[in-house]
């Protein structure tokens, strides 16, 4: 495992690009499943989670060809439709395949997923919609146990709402399997989530009839087939917001370019309010930095809301900001993994009931943290850009599954981050002693 070392402090500046949509690519990828004809997916960012995506559908059956940023894929075999353990536990959207498994070959064994330790993530939307459209489900042994009926799969009016609200997973899973089922289907409650317009609109060029993808009610109706696909992945807004914050927390002028600033509102309007300007021109936001950001209120909602996947990079500005902020997670009431690391750097947060108060501090100080999952990574990265002294962040494969070479696109803009071996601190200690 690898470590990352910060020496922060440093004022950044210059552009940097942003990469395919994560959160796009994983379903938009499983849809290669749906069509017997090759498939071309581009803007595929190069992440941990996208070779684990591609080392499930090797085991389906699907060929795949991987250079640069685009991946090509066509399916041999139709043998096997179990997603194993040893992969999907790697990530939660690994179970995206699920519903295309059951549209394309009347059967699918998927491991129950795994992912980021930030809480009861529950697949029962996953479970309850692809029951209504006919699938028998069973859960064995750590596995769903899913079988389509002799009859096939049937449209219905399905509600996907659950505790937290809507699912971008259950809606992207049950959207995928009524698209080659028989008759109308309506997804009530169904995620507005830029990621599932884009994989709808995937879709959609495949010869998929679905209406009101971004809207709460989407329709889909039946189809036979679907042809190749051919799909440019939208980019990745998580990551856009998480460069901007850079820039805030660095007080820098960076510029995030290749974004889609109308996926980021919420954010940008947050920024703002904390007294950080952004200037946009064409698909590229600007930060224009401030002394010290103003303490706001937060709270993670469902798209277009402000995105729980930001939750923890908004927490790194807010403890340097004047004033106590409030944050409310109403998506992931326990994702509050990172406010333990960043109180060891000197934050002065208080967490109880899904709910964070951060006190601000003038600055932060350089510590030895440790990433517990992906956006907490990212996180005590921005922690670590701003503090005084060196920072050294352990366990670093959790933002290797997001962010694609981020300390080398941070060093571009001046930061000091290197990539290091992590040591094992017993056998250091040995060492050092002579054992």
């Amino acid at each position: 495992m690898d470590s990352f070392v910060i020496n922060g402090g440093q004022t950044l500046a210059g552009t940097i690009s942003v990469s395919g949509s994560k959160n796009s690519a994983l379903p938009i990828l499983a849809v290669s499943i749906m069509t017997s004809e090759r498939c071309e997916f581009r803007n595929v960012p190069l992440l941990r989670d996208i070779q684990t995506q591609v080392k499930i559908l090797n085991t389906l059956g699907v060929e795949t060809t991987w250079e640069g940023h685009e991946v090509t894929t066509r399916v041999l075999d139709t043998y096997n439709s179990t997603a194993p353990y040893e992969l999907v536990k790697q990530m939660r959207a690994g179970v995206c395949v699920l519903g295309p498994l059951l549209a394309a070959r009347g059967e699918a064994t998927v491991s129950l997923p795994g992912g980021c330790v930030i809480g009861e993530r529950p697949i029962d939307l996953h479970l309850r919609g692809l029951q209504a459209l006919g699938a028998v489900i069973s859960l064995e042994k750590g596995y769903i146990n899913a079988v389509v009926p002799k009859g096939g799969l049937r449209g219905c009016e399905i509600y996907l709402g659950g505790k937290f609200g809507s699912s971008v997973l259950a809606t992207d899973n049950v959207m995928c399997a009524a698209t080659l089922a028989k008759g109308t289907t309506i997804i009530e409650c169904a995620a507005c989530e830029p990621e599932v317009v884009d994989l709808a609109n995937c879709l959609i060029s495949m010869g998929a009839k679905i209406e009101g993808a971004g809207s709460p009610r989407i329709t889909i109706h039946g189809v036979k087939k679907l042809k190749a696909a051919s799909w440019t992945v939208i980019p990745d807004r998580i990551e856009t917001a998480t460069f901007l914050l850079a820039g805030a927390i660095t007080r820098s002028p960076i510029t995030v370019s290749g974004c889609r600033p109308e996926h980021l509102l919420a954010v940008l309007d947050i920024m703002r309010q904390m007294g950080i300007a952004i200037e946009r021109k064409g698909s590229s936001l600007k930060v224009v930095p401030c002394t010290r950001p103003k303490s706001v209120e937060v709270t993670t909602l469902p798209y277009p809301a402000f995105p729980t996947d930001v939750q923890s990079q908004i927490m790194a500005v807010m403890a340097v900001a004047e004033g106590t902020s409030i944050l409310t997670e109403r998506i992931y009431p326990d994702r509050f993994m990172a406010a333990a690391e960043l109180k060891r750097m000197g934050a002065n947060i208080s967490v109880s009931n899904g709910q964070a108060v951060i006190q601000g501090v003038p600055h932060l100080s350089g510590a030895q943290v440790m990433a517990s999952d992906l956006r907490a990574s990212a996180a005590l990265v921005l922690a670590g850009l701003a503090a005084e002294g060196e920072t050294r962040i352990s366990r670093v494969y959790h933002i290797d599954r997001g962010y694609e070479r981020i300390e080398e696109r941070l060093r571009r803009l001046g930061a000091k981050i290197m990539r290091v071996p992590e040591v094992d601190e017993s056998l250091a200690v040995a060492l050092a002693a002579g054992g």
